[in-house]
This record gives structure tokens, C-alpha cells and sequence, in this order.
């Protein structure tokens, strides 16, 4: 099938954030008919927002606006030198995604705000002050990588390549160089090491005085959560998933386990559910629970 009925042309769009610092991304209009609401898509940590602009394109031309946006130092929204700009993985939710979201309601108040968040995607709308105002969000492999997390059959190879050979890179550049490596895209110094030196517990990355802050956020968010995993993505594995879900103490939340099976796939991991071969199953079925809060995949609900 094709991934698009019709859609109207995006429009580059520039947002400010509280502290300056300029984002930019896109506004998917909805092609016609009735408006179903406004999705904010959220990346992957080192993923181009032009990832997802396939996805985007797909759920404007069935109701949705859609806004993509590339976080600080990431992209279109990327400094001349990342070395030295500060930027923190904390930045994207408490400046970033909160900055975009109150534009989504700008534009237009009465529709109802969703989020679609991948990886890190889905854990930055707990840090965000506006969060309290979305109406339903979908996460997919969301965690904020704790690295006992990790798929246990290849838990060493990823402690030694982002717990380990990425600090000590990041040291000797001042930033990330993962493009030039072909590991994701480049980050800034900040990102690079809350990513490595991160525990079990979220809140530990930030000041002992914001911790406090931190859990309260989270908690005041009261959208309903449908957080899908995969069985073969080695980052956000169930327990991963569950980590990062049980910190929405606010929300009703219902965790998923999809299988490359259920898609007739041979494989999955953490990035395929956004590739357009994906147009006629899970986009699909996503438009279910974005549209009407349905979960398209009952039998899947892990206890």
C-alpha cells in the first residue's frame, strides 16, 4: 500500500526554546477532512528527524498534524562546533520537546496533543514542565539506556562500545564524532555522557537539589502510555522499557512485546518500526491507539 493518501506539503518551521536556543524541524498539515489531533514525533538519540519524516507523512494523510523537529546539536538544529556547547540529553526534554509542545498548542489549542517517542523519545516528555497537558502518548523502545538493561547475549559489546569507547572518544574530541565513526549521528559532549555514565536511576544524572523535581514531573503526566517493544531489539528490551515506563507513576501504561514474527519479518531491533516497509502493519495499526486510544495489539500486553 502506499504510505500516503494525501498530503499537503510540510513547512519548515524555527522554535525558540525558553533559553534561545533556536530548533528546527516541520509541520506535517493533515490533508483534508476532519482533524484528529497534533503528533509530536520524537527521535532516537543520534537520529535525524528526517528518520521519521515517512512516518510524519503518513499519519498527516490520514487526519494528524504532525510536527518532527531535530533536538539541539542534532541535525538541522546542530551549532557550527559542538565542542564546548553544553548541550545535555536533559536539555531535550526540559527545553527542547517542551518548547515544541507549547507551540503544538499554540497552533492550535482545542486539538488534542500526542507524542510518538522513540528510544530517549519517550522518556524526555517526563521532563518537560507542559507535559501534564498531553493527551496520549506511544513510545517505542523507550529507555534511557542503563546498560544492565542491555540484551544479556550482547550486553558486553554494548557496555564496551557506549559505556566505554564512547567516554573516552568524547574526551579526546570534546564531542561525539559518531557520524564519522557510522555510529548514529554526531552529540554533544553532554549528551555523549549521560548516555555512558548513566544508572539505574534517571534522576542520579541531574544535581541532588533537581532530583526531587525530576519524579515530580514524571508523575504529573497523565496521558495514557502504550510503550511497544520489540523481542529482538537489544537496547530497549522489556526490562529496559519497564525501567523507564514505571517512572509515569501518573498514567495509565501498557507495555507491549511485539516479534519480527507478527510482521513477517526476520528481524526488527530498535529502528525498523519506522521504516516505510512497515506502512501497511504497524503504521496502521498505530493509527488505532493515536486516533480512538484503542490498543491495536491486546494479546501482546506484557503483565
Amino acid at each position: 500500500m502506499s504510505i500516503a493518501v494525501l498530503v499537503s506539503e510540510p513547512r519548515a518551521i524555527e522554535v525558540v526554546c525558553a533559553d534561545g536556543v533556536v530548533l528546527r524541524g516541520h509541520i506535517w498539515p493533515h490533508a483534508r477532512g476532519e482533524k484528529a489531533g497534533t503528533v509530536i514525533v520524537n527521535p532516537a538519540t543520534g537520529v535525524l528527524a528526517s528518520y521519521y519524516h515517512r512516518y510524519a507523512m503518513f499519519l498527516a494523510g490520514r487526519g494528524f498534524d504532525v510536527v518532527t523537529y531535530d533536538y539541539r546539536g542534532i541535525g538541522a538544529s546542530r551549532t557550527v562546533r559542538l565542542r564546548g556547547c553544553g548541550h545535555r540529553w536533559r536539555d531535550w526534554g526540559e527545553r527542547d520537546f517542551e518548547a515544541v509542545l507549547r507551540l503544538a498548542r499554540r497552533l492550535d489549542p482545542a486539538a488534542p496533543s500526542m507524542v510518538v517517542g522513540h528510544s530517549i523519545g519517550g522518556v524526555l516528555p517526563g521532563l518537560a514542565e507542559s507535559a501534564t497537558g498531553i493527551a496520549r502518548m506511544l513510545t517505542v523502545g523507550a529507555q534511557f539506556a542503563y546498560w544492565r538493561d542491555y540484551a544479556a547475549a550482547r550486553r558486553p559489546r554494548l557496555l564496551l562500545k557506549w559505556h566505554v569507547a564512547m567516554p573516552v572518544i568524547t574526551a579526546l574530541c570534546g564531542y561525539f564524532p559518531g557520524k564519522r565513526l557510522g555510529w548514529l549521528e554526531d552529540l554533544p559532549k553532554g549528551v555523549a555522557n549521560e548516555w555512558s555514565f548513566r544508572g539505574a536511576r534517571i534522576e542520579l544524572s541531574h544535581p541532588e537539589a533537581e532530583r526531587g523535581d525530576v519524579l515530580r514531573r514524571f508523575a504529573a503526566v497523565t496521558a495514557p502510555i502504550l510503550a511497544v517493544g520489540v523481542a529482538d531489539d537489544e537496547i530497549g528490551t522489556p526490562q529496559a522499557v519497564r525501567r523507564a515506563l514505571g517512572y509515569y507513576t501518573g498514567s495509565n501504561t501498557t507495555q507491549l512485546l511485539l516479534s519480527p514474527g507478527d510482521f513477517d519479518r526476520p528481524a526488527i531491533g530498535h529502528f525498523g518500526l519506522f521504516h516505510s516497509r512497515h506502512a501497511a502493519d504497524f503504521w496502521l495499526d498505530t493509527l488505532l491507539w493515536l486516533r480512538d486510544g484503542i490498543n491495536p495489539w491486546p494479546g501482546k500486553v506484557l503483565s
